[in-house]
């Protein structure tokens, strides 16, 4: 199931990243959602058909695209403060993507717990981010952890006590 789901995200990514890149951001306000879903919905489907054979359920794959399409400028809000020395629009359009799928995951979903949340962010960005993008997604979804208000302080506790 595990490695299934990182497909899914993976395909989420990929699918979110496309969009992002073909249509130049159009605006996500109510007006242009029904634009949206028209743009990204043929996308969605021919990623999801390339790897359909490997992916049990499409459920987690329409959440998480639709689920970050959704919450898209509430997301961008809680990245900014997070993020104070890189404005939206000078984060690299892949960290961008994968940071909007792990606060919507870790904030919004709240179906894994936050550590998993983070680290399969991180894990994307080691995949398909550039040198530091692992360190800077990390760091971003952990102040964004730490600030919010399922934070639980023990998890750092456990963490330190790895080291």
């Amino acid at each position: 199931m595990a490695s299934n789901r990182h497909l899914s995200r993976i395909i989420a990514f990929q699918t979110m990243y496309e969009w992002e890149f073909l249509t130049n951001k159009i605006p996500t306000h109510e007006s242009n959602i029904n634009k949206i879903r028209q743009t990204i919905e043929p996308i969605l489907e021919r990623n999801y058909q390339e790897f359909s054979s490997s992916v049990e359920n499409r459920d987690f794959i329409d959440q998480l695209v639709w689920g970050v399409v959704d919450n898209k400028e509430k997301i961008d809000s809680i990245i900014t403060p997070a993020a104070p020395e890189w404005p939206i629009e000078q984060i690299a359009l892949i960290d961008l993507i994968i940071l909007r799928m792990g606060i919507y995951e870790l904030l919004f979903a709240r179906e894994v717990p936050p550590k998993v949340a983070i680290n399969e962010a991180v894990e994307l960005a080691k995949a398909f981010g550039g040198q530091n993008s692992s360190k800077f997604i990390n760091g971003v979804l952990g102040t964004v952890y730490r600030a919010s208000d399922i934070y639980n302080p023990d998890d750092d506790k456990k963490i330190e006590g790895k080291k």
